[in-house]
């Protein structure tokens, strides 16, 4: 996997830091200086771990596992939506519930009450209620669906999180170490990059940014996707030997049968 060149982060302003008076102490080894009062992130070592957090991710994708994808800061929210949603991937945009993670199965009850309203509208069940009724179901499933994103596709924990801001997404976080699921994220100066499985020292407030880091990690997940479906292939098609030793098979069965026939 090919290493992000230095000048489309710098391009990018994946550079750009917070304030000096707002930094995190554990964010030193990657902080480069300081200019006007505003720390630079040392992006040579930007390009290592995202290249690092590009190769974990991919392997993911290749296991054929998922990753949640979680960004619910403005600026963030419809880039994510956009890049991930393609890859079939989940992703939360809107707002983390709390107890998403460790509270699964009361989620997945949501989800399976979600399911019983869409089956509601094809049985005739729905069209058997009064119009009050269908309204107030209706915005039920509009509101369940707001907060639950994608992940209603979830039948299971993700394999992994990747998370853009994880100041802002404290409690995704916090939820995910607590059930020890590797955790991807951006973290820019005002972050601690220790909370997490893969920090990728990142401007996490520009959209340029942000869309940068986001499709590096597309890319690999695509890349994944794309080798587990080759390797699926090569499974299910058989080796050249093994083609020719089926052919030997039914010429030597023909054979015998034609000589007992005679």
């Amino acid at each position: 996997m090919a290493l992000v060149e230095f000048e489309r982060l710098l391009d990018a302003g994946v550079h750009f830091g917070h304030l000096r008076r707002k930094w995190n102490p554990n964010m030193a080894p990657y902080i480069f200086g300081e200019k006007k009062g505003i720390h630079i992130i040392d992006l040579n070592k930007t390009a290592v771990k995202l290249e690092e957090a590009a190769s974990a991710m991919k392997n993911i994708a290749r296991s054929g596992k998922k990753v949640l994808f979680v960004a619910t800061k403005k600026q963030a929210k419809d880039i994510v939506t956009d890049k991930v949603k393609p890859t079939g991937m989940p992703y939360v945009t809107e707002r983390w519930s709390g107890g998403m993670l460790t509270n699964f199965g009361t989620i997945r009850r949501t989800i399976k009450k979600m399911a019983t309203i869409d089956r509601m509208k094809t049985d005739g069940t729905f069209e058997n209620m009064s119009k009050r009724e269908r309204l107030q179901v209706s915005r039920q499933r509009e509101k369940m669906e707001k907060n639950l994103g994608s992940i209603a596709d979830l039948t299971r924990l993700p394999s992994a999180l990747f998370i853009v801001d994880i100041v802002k997404e404290h409690i995704a976080v916090a939820e995910a170490r607590k059930l020890n699921i590797p955790t991807f994220a951006m973290v820019d100066t005002n972050s601690d990059p220790t909370l997490v499985d893969f920090p990728i020292p990142a401007n996490d407030d520009a959209t340029k940014s942000i869309e940068l880091i986001m499709e590096t990690m597309v890319a690999a997940i695509n890349e994944g996707l794309e080798e587990r479906k080759n390797d699926k292939t090569a499974v299910d098609e058989p080796t050249e030997e093994e083609g020719t030793e089926g052919t030997e098979a039914v010429a030597t069965e023909g054979g015998a049968a034609e000589g007992e026939n005679a």
